[in-house]
């Protein structure tokens, strides 16, 4: 008879929900278990990980289970991300983002032809800032990533709304192109650094 590690799946599915957690029905759902099942396994866990030194917890809120960080560790949490939001963002961000928030929902291959150069660096840092996001799926074959901007991203730069953007020039598909996307960068570069 095969022996199933229900913990660890419930761990990985715990992982892969994120904040959004999940509640006992869909656990017991997911693992095709009963719920009274589900909730002794999670409750396992999250029992597991109290006695544990390691620095994630399960919790339950509301009736759903995630995964979360001890609050021990909270200083260290905070100094990783006060250190990562005061770098600024490299040129090539910035020339990338500016592509984005102008012609989204753009694909990455669209912004490395805009650029001349391989965003891919650059799309990582900005998701990672959480000033883009995937915002769909291009039609066609291969169904590439559609980029957009963020809430975070209008915040950073304190704007009510993407329309708040300066207006490109008439030639505007130009511009990129040929460097002079500089709308962007005038505006907010005082921002950043």
């Amino acid at each position: 008879m095969e022996v199933i590690n229900w913990k660890g799946i419930l761990e990985a599915l715990l992982f892969a929900a994120g904040d959004e957690g999940l509640s006992v029905k869909q656990i017991a759902s997911v693992l095709e278990i009963t719920e009274y099942q589900a909730r002794d396994i999670a409750e396992s866990l999250k029992e597991e990980y109290i006695s544990d030194v390691r620095g994630i917890q399960v919790i339950e809120i509301a009736g759903v289970y995630q995964m979360t960080t001890k609050k021990a560790h909270s200083d260290y949490l905070k100094r990783l991300v006060e250190t990562s939001s005061t770098q600024g963002l490299s040129q090539a961000a910035l020339e990338t983002l500016a592509i984005i928030a102008y012609k989204q929902p753009i694909t990455r291959a669209e912004i490395d032809e805009i650029r001349g150069v391989k965003t891919e660096r650059p799309i990582h840092t900005l998701v990672t800032k959480v000033l883009i996001k995937e915002v769909g799926r291009a039609e066609g074959s291969g169904r590439a990533y559609l980029y957009g901007t963020t809430k975070e991203f209008l915040d950073y730069f304190g704007l009510n709304s993407i329309d708040e953007l300066p207006p490109l020039a008439d030639n505007s598909d130009d511009s990129f192109e040929n460097g002079e996307a500089d709308l962007f960068f005038e505006k907010f570069q005082q921002t950043i650094e």
